[in-house]
């Protein structure tokens, strides 16, 4: 096993040769990018590790086809990328949208986590809409449900909870599977605050959807519903569970008492 030596976020670990796809691209970094996104792209390459790299390819499903294609991994553990995401939350905002736009999902995940950071420390409401129009404008690079879970409730669904909430039903209906998404977990924001109306709302919308990433998401949600409100949940339940697509209807149900479930699946309740 190798042994890592931790500073910040830096370990010390002996470095491979780059793929040329890779090599080209770190060409290109240092051509356009600051001198700081540099120096977090490279400390990146140095955490690498292409046997948990392999494992992230198998597992967010990359292969052709798949709701993960062409994703790229360097092979970084979350907790690393969370220390990294200390280190540099400070950064501009023009370094960290350069970032989300990397081939790596690593970096794109530490990039979110940053904007994350940065929207909850934000004081005024101006540096808080610049995070939130920053993130709708470069969805095309939130593309992998990790990297829509962790961050869209917290700056989607936080920009607007007190204000109009028509993007999220934009986002709802959208084409993009991660658009989708976003528009669902966002709504996690509001749950957390006992509003649940958004959530059902969308639930009922995306009833017929065709993508099992947003059965689990729209199912979770209710699931989270239910936790706040079990009436709430139950009288939603009762009057489309039929309707529901499996993955959604057990993602719903899935905290409930086994001869509850039951009754939902053998549709008797």
């Amino acid at each position: 096993m190798e042994k890592y030596t931790f500073v910040t976020c830096s370990f010390s670990r002996a470095q491979t040769p780059a793929p040329a796809e890779e090599r080209r691209w770190i060409e290109t970094v240092k051509a356009v990018m600051s001198a700081q996104t540099k120096q977090i792209m490279n400390q990146l390459r140095q955490l690498s590790d292409s046997r948990i790299a392999a494992h992230s390819q198998r597992f967010f499903k990359t292969g052709k086809g798949e709701y993960g294609e062409g994703d790229r991994f360097l092979g970084i553990r979350v907790p690393t990328i969370r220390k990294c995401v200390r280190e540099y939350r400070a950064i501009s905002l023009e370094d960290t949208r350069e970032i989300l736009k990397s081939p790596f999902h690593e970096a794109r995940l530490l990039a979110l986590l940053i904007l994350v950071a940065k929207y909850s420390a934000a004081n005024r409401r101006t540096e808080k809409e610049a995070i939130y129009r920053t993130y709708l404008s470069h969805t095309k690079f939130i593309n992998n449900w990790d990297l829509v879970d962790c961050s869209a409730e917290h700056i989607v669904g936080a920009h607007l909870f007190f204000e109009d909430r028509k993007p999220i039903y934009r986002l709802v209906r959208s084409r993009s599977l991660w658009e989708r998404r976003i528009g669902v977990i966002s709504t996690f924001h509001f749950v957390k605050r006992e509003d649940f109306a958004d959530t059902l709302a969308i639930t009922e919308f995306l009833l017929y959807d065709t993508e099992d990433l947003i059965h689990k998401a729209v199912g979770w949600m209710l699931r989270e519903v239910g936790k706040r409100s079990r009436h709430v949940a139950e009288r939603f339940l009762t009057n489309h569970y039929m309707k529901m697509p499996r993955t959604m209807l057990r993602y719903a149900i899935e905290k409930l008492p086994e001869s509850e479930r039951r009754a939902y699946l053998q549709g008797t309740k």
